[in-house]
């Protein structure tokens, strides 16, 4: 058996172009959708383009022509959707049930991979409001899947080191702070932060493994699961400086929630389930799901003091 061939959707996005990139790097067929919608985006077009010298094959098709997605689809053996599901840049998780019929009616699909890639919504169900609905929408699509009996396999990526690293999971910022830093609560609460291309990389290397056929892919490599305070301090040893922390109560984190819009009253929410109550690893991970760095010893993730370098 040769390796699949791989068709993502959404490959000009964030996560999307990360996969393209890793799909390509280990030897598979790649397509990747081009939708008309498209229009003037000169910038997406360009990275379409670039994809396509790299040795990507571009499919048009679009979200409102059923039968375009379906031909789309016919011609691969795995679908992977990395669609936007963050409120403050785009947020389109839904749409993918149109994919999800596309899918239903090709039959042809070894895989489909919905677009997760954060929090495991299965696990999410007492989530605060309004930042919930981003693991109810989650949830509609993976019932969809399911009751197509399409193959599936979820992945929990955890935090991406770009939004909750780099910045030292400071909000409203995306650089470290080189004099004061402000703790949850007592900031000894572990979270999982992730290098974008090592999820590509353990995404893509779950394609055509048995083992993660219908169920869920943790990303848990062990020396990236850290506390707030653990973060920190890499970060201080790289820059040779000890900075002034503050703390904020799960109380007043909460109250910030007042008076804010929509987008950022869903981040406050994120934030409040990661770094208060540790939903990315108060759990085992049980029979339904796999971890990738034991499925995959020989990826050599990228460890945060390495990840904060380019900062300094």
């Amino acid at each position: 058996m040769g390796k699949s061939k791989v068709l993502v959707v959404g490959g000009t996005g964030y996560v999307g172009r990360r996969i393209v990139k890793a799909s390509l790097e280990h030897g598979h067929e790649t397509y990747v959708l081009q939708r008309p919608e498209i229009g003037l985006d000169i910038e997406k077009l360009q990275i379409l383009l670039s994809f396509k010298k790299q040795g990507a094959i571009l499919v048009e098709a679009s979200f409102s022509d059923h039968q375009s997605l379906v031909d789309a689809v016919k011609l691969v053996d795995v679908v992977i959707c990395t669609m936007s599901g963050v409120h403050f840049r785009s947020h389109n998780l839904l749409t993918q049930l149109k994919l999800v019929e596309a899918i239903k009616d090709a039959a042809n699909i070894k895989r489909f991979y919905p677009s997760e890639f954060g929090m495991d919504p299965a696990l999410m169900g007492h989530a605060l409001e309004p930042g919930r609905v981003t693991f109810d929408e989650k949830m509609i699509v993976r019932k969809a899947i399911e009751e197509a009996n399409i193959p599936f396999t979820y992945i929990s990526a955890n935090c991406f080191a770009g939004y909750f690293a780099g910045n030292l999971s400071q909000m409203k910022t995306l650089l470290p702070p080189r004099d004061k830093v402000l703790l949850y609560g007592d900031g000894n609460v572990k979270a999982v932060y992730m290098d974008e291309d090592d999820v590509a990389t353990y995404t893509i290397k779950t394609i055509d493994d048995p083992r993660t056929l219908n169920k869920t892919v943790y990303l848990r490599p062990p020396e990236n699961i850290l506390t707030q305070r653990e973060l920190i301090q890499k970060w201080e040893e790289l820059i040779g400086k000890q900075l002034e922390k503050s703390t904020i109560s799960e109380q007043d984190f909460l109250s910030t929630l007042k008076g804010l819009d929509f987008a950022s009253q869903v981040g406050v929410g994120h934030f409040y389930h990661i770094f208060y109550e540790g939903c990315l690893t108060n759990f085992e991970i049980g029979e339904n799901g796999e971890e990738a760095s034991e499925l995959y010893p020989e990826v050599n993730y990228t460890r945060m003091d390495q990840y904060l370098k380019v900062y300094v």
